[in-house]
This record gives structure tokens, C-alpha cells and sequence, in this order.
């Protein structure tokens, strides 16, 4: 079932109801194009896990390791912008056309500006994430600083009293990883393949692929939380694997799901 909007008198997207299965369509579609083009996919994955990696030595080193837990869940906010050139990736070979890594890291000329307010939007949904995080750590543990070791840090965090700590700031990174997701799920894979699109069209794009498929999209969220969690358990290493398989499956979902004016229905392929 498909369902076409409009955005005053000029002709929208067309949304695309699917069945709850098919985000494993979507992670199958994705790992092919890792498999078709490893080198960039890895590599990506690998800047980001050296990235990761980096920050935390810097905490260790600041004495402020806590600060490492909500710093690793920015990854939730800045992964759709960091995923733009693995867009582009997948974009060519479902084209038929080359890929490369140089033209991968340049896909965001496409749509700059677009592209662009898109990624302050992210990045103030990590600042307000990493401020409401910081203002927790010092309102319940603020008379008492946390010890730098991981370990001793981690029971501390999970002692019974600070069961309000853990209730409060899962709850409310929740809500913001939910609101960032509803707004950027096919928000940037279609500034990239529509330049003519700007991004009030695209979040409201967005959102109604989130209401049209409310399941669905609940489902990919979760994957892509599993991976991710897996990816910063392994101290970031999982990153090189899952990040660029949940980047290549983004933009087949955005496919799957958002359909154009002359473009005809159903052109997703596994």
C-alpha cells in the first residue's frame, strides 16, 4: 500500500506501507552492499570506532571517565549524518554505477546546505543530551565525584540508591533518541537523492513513514540500538562492522519506504 503527500501544490513522496518483516530485508540488503564494497564500509566503520576510541582515552586520562557512557550515545544522533557517504555507496551500485571512497566522503555536496541544517539539527539533539547527562551526573553524584576505573564506576552507577539515576536518564535519552530518529530516519537519504528537497519537507517526510508504519519503524529503531550497543560493548570494534551495515540498510529502507512522482512502486530489491 502506498499513500502520496503533498507539501502545498507541490507534488510530495509517496509513503509506502510495508509488512513488519521487512527490516530484515533492509539489514539482508545492507550487508550485501557491505560484501560488494568492503573497503569503504570498513573504513568508515573503523573511523568512527578510532573516533570513539580516541574520546574515551581522553576521559580516562581527564579522570572523567563517566562522561564516556553518554558520550558513546551520541552515536545515536550523529550516526544518519556520519552514514551520508555509505548512502551514496549503496545509491551507486544499486545504479550500476563505480564507487569510491573519495566520492563516498564528497556525497553531501549533493544537497550542502540541506545536508547541512540537517546536521546542526543532529548535533543539537547530542548537545542537549550531552547537557541534560552532565547536569544528571552532578545533581545525584555531585557531592561525591565517581573514580576514574571503568569497574568501580559501573557499580557504582548500579548500586540500589541510584536506581532513580538509571530510571530518570534512560528515560529521558529515550525520548530524545526517539524524537531523533522519527525526524532523520529517511530525512537525509532523501536530501541526498532529491537535492531539490529541503528539510522541512524531509522530517515531515519522515514522520509520516514513522506514523504509516509505527511497528515497522519501532522494530528498525530497536535493531538499530542492538547494533549499535553491540558495536560500543566491544569497546567501539563492533563499530566497523555494524556501523556501515546499519548505514547500507538505512538507505534500502529509505528506498522501501518513500516512493517519488514517476518513480514506480516497489522498487526495492533484496
Amino acid at each position: 500500500m502506498a499513500e502520496a503527500i503533498a507539501f502545498g501544490s507541490v507534488p510530495g513522496p509517496r509513503i509506502n506501507t510495508v509488512d513488519l518483516d521487512r527490516p530484515w530485508a533492509w539489514l539482508s540488503a545492507g550487508w550485501r552492499d557491505l560484501r560488494r564494497s568492503p573497503g569503504i564500509g570498513l573504513s568508515y566503520g573503523a573511523i568512527y570506532a578510532l573516533i570513539g576510541f580516541a574520546l574515551t582515552t581522553v576521559l580516562w586520562l581527564s579522570h572523567v571517565l563517566y562522561l564516556s557512557l553518554p558520550i558513546a550515545a551520541m552515536f545515536t544522533f550523529v550516526g544518519p549524518i556520519a552514514a551520508v557517504g555509505l548512502y551514496q555507496v549503496s545509491r551507486n551500485l544499486a545504479a550500476g554505477e563505480p564507487v569510491s571512497f573519495a566520492d563516498s566522503l564528497t556525497a553531501w555536496k549533493a544537497n550542502p546546505g540541506q545536508i547541512a541544517l540537517m546536521g546542526v539539527a543532529m548535533l543539537l539533539f547530542a548537545l542537549a543530551w550531552m547537557r541534560i547527562a552532565f547536569l544528571l551526573f552532578m545533581l545525584f553524584f555531585g557531592n561525591a565525584p565517581m573514580a576514574p576505573e571503568a569497574l568501580v564506576m559501573v557499580d557504582r552507577i548500579l548500586e540500589p540508591q541510584n536506581l532513580d539515576f538509571l530510571i530518570i536518564g534512560t528515560a529521558i535519552g529515550a525520548v530524545l533518541c526517539a524524537v531523533a530518529f522519527a525526524i532523520s530516519v529517511v530525512s537525509i537519504p532523501i536530501l541526498l537523492d532529491h537535492p531539490e528537497a529541503n528539510v522541512i519537507t524531509a522530517i515531515l517526510t519522515s514522520l509520516q513513514v514513522v506514523k504509516a508504519n509505527f511497528w515497522v519503524m519501532a522494530l528498525w529503531a530497536w535493531l538499530i540500538a542492538v547494533f549499535v550497543v553491540v558495536g560500543l560493548a566491544t569497546l567501539y570494534v563492533g563499530l566497523i562492522i555494524t556501523l556501515p551495515l546499519i548505514g547500507h540498510a538505512s538507505w534500502h529502507a529509505y528506498k522501501d519506504l518513500v516512493g517519488w512522482p514517476g518513480e514506480a512502486p516497489g522498487n526495492f530489491e533484496i
